[in-house]
């Protein structure tokens, strides 16, 4: 009787069917089918079509936006930290933002002017909103990023991923939402570098820090598709903590790879050191983070200086100016305004940096902070770029073999343009020696195919083997042992 009862009600063969002899229940069914199979896709595209325009960002006439609306290239530009620390106010940094314009860095892409640590009261107001410091900030911050905006230049501003900033200032955990609409909304910034301190206990955040930095990244992106605005660039500040290359640009544009800098050279040599490891993960819209350059500052050298600069823009790092341009000296601006190095770093057309391919005074991959890797090469858009690094304490002849680059191609001769002297040294086959490269001075070389190199060159082969010495090898099956030297 169940059965029966079930076969009566059947919605797909009708209140009847059992009454039918099988052959025309069949048919029936049959011819059922297709009605039925409608109905199910009608289904299907109504749910999807529901859940579609139910997503709380969708706005209906707002634009839905990218985050790779912004970060393409490394960013340029000022950040107060090394050269004032916590002693900022407005009028500094409206008067370094005029300097920016008037020394021509603006000009050549220094165009954002970053407020770091430091601006705001020590506690939220009643509405629970961080407020910038009465006494330093009395105007507030939108008059003065519509100022800096004014001067044609981009506004960065600083927060942090815990309870308080590193100087204990408010952090924005649990308020993730609402400082990046503070932020950027209404105090109209374009970039937020977000630091890593005063982290929550464990039984708190329960996240780990990738999720803690996510919080501030889904609240940027939230904004951005509910305004149809461009997102504020994100940049973190997690000191190259769990290995951010591996991850940070799925929340961001940028990310630190080590702690903070330091203005000698120990500190220079040693972030070399560390990012010749994962030099390679720099790329359009997403760049290892070498941290506010230090040209100007301390101790260093004009050469070391030289270098430092070098290192950072090669390497496709963010490039933020941290020197008093009130007292700049013309020997550090030349540094900065060094547009043939710039020209690699902003290169449109390749976004990868550097690499090692010769570690030099050590054994190649060798960890080592006084003796980081010293030959370095990339690609880009006009040649292939080679960097060479003195480590030692005297001057030194540098030598290196074309074929050592990926990016080389055996059989040619190339053209070689010095970036620092800015001039053509003429056209080279197979290698290139830099003499006398002062202390911890740097060669910045840019190669340009010049042709076929000249017949019957030996060995016949330029690059080298290492575990066999006769692969090189003539079309009849002739091995040709490779002879020590090019």
């Amino acid at each position: 009787m169940a059965n029966n009862s079930n076969a009566e009600t059947s919605p797909l063969l009708g209140s009847d069917a059992s009454s039918k002899p099988s052959g025309e229940r069949k048919k029936l069914a049959l011819a059922r089918q297709p009605v039925v199979l409608v109905g199910v896709i009608v289904v299907i595209m109504l749910i999807a079509f529901l859940v579609f325009y139910s997503k709380p960002h969708y706005n209906k006439g707002i634009p839905q936006v990218s985050i790779h609306e912004v970060g393409r290239l490394p960013f340029m530009g000022y950040n107060t930290w090394n050269a004032y620390w916590c002693n900022i106010d407005e009028n500094l940094i409206l008067d370094t933002s005029k300097l920016l314009v008037s020394l021509g860095l603006a000009d050549i892409g220094y165009t954002y002017m970053n407020i770091d640590d430091c601006y705001s009261e020590k506690k939220r107001n009643e509405n629970g909103d961080i407020v910038a410091n009465k006494e330093r900030f009395p105007s507030g911050m939108r008059p003065l990023t519509d100022k800096i905006h004014d001067l044609g230049l981009k506004a960065g501003i600083y927060g942090d991923s815990g309870w308080y900033t590193c100087q204990y200032y408010p952090g924005s955990f649990q308020n993730e939402e609402r400082d990046a609409k503070l932020f950027s909304e209404e105090w109209g910034f374009d970039l937020l570098k977000y630091d890593n301190c005063a982290v929550p206990f464990d039984d708190v955040i329960r996240e780990g820090q990738i999720g803690k930095f996510t919080r501030m990244s889904n609240a940027i992106k939230d904004l951005s598709q509910l305004t149809g605005k461009a997102p504020m660039l994100f940049s973190l500040c997690q000191w190259g903590r769990l290995e951010p290359w591996l991850w940070a640009r799925r929340l961001g544009q940028t990310w630190r790879t080590t702690d903070d800098i330091g203005a000698n050279w120990p500190s220079i040599a040693n972030i070399i050191n560390q990012n010749s490891f994962y030099a390679w993960a720099s790329d359009f819209y997403g760049h290892n983070d070498l941290d506010i350059l230090e040209v100007g500052n301390g101790e260093l050298t004009y050469e070391e200086s030289k270098t430092h600069f070098t290192v950072w823009a090669l390497m496709k790092s963010p490039l933020l100016v941290g020197t008093d341009l009130a007292s700049i000296s013309d020997e550090t601006l030349s540094i900065f305004k060094n547009t043939e190095i710039i020209g690699i770093n902003q290169d449109p057309v390749v976004g990868t940096g550097v690499t090692p391919f010769r570690w030099g005074v050590n054994p190649n991959w060798s960890y080592n902070s006084t003796h980081p890797a010293q030959y370095w090469s990339g690609n880009s858009q006009n040649g292939t770029v080679f960097m060479l690094i003195n480590t030692l304490d005297e001057p030194a002849d540098m030598f290196f073999g074309f074929t050592e680059s990926p990016w080389i191609r055996s059989g040619r001769q190339y053209a070689i343009r010095d970036l620092w002297t800015h001039t053509d040294n003429g056209t080279f086959v197979r290698s290139f020696t830099a003499h006398a490269v002062p202390p911890h001075g740097v060669v910045a070389l840019l190669l340009q195919d010049a042709g076929d190199e000249p017949g019957g060159m030996v060995p016949r082969c330029a690059a080298y083997e290492p575990w066999s010495s006769n692969w090189c090898i003539d079309q009849n099956g002739t091995h040709v042992p490779w002879e020590h030297g090019v």
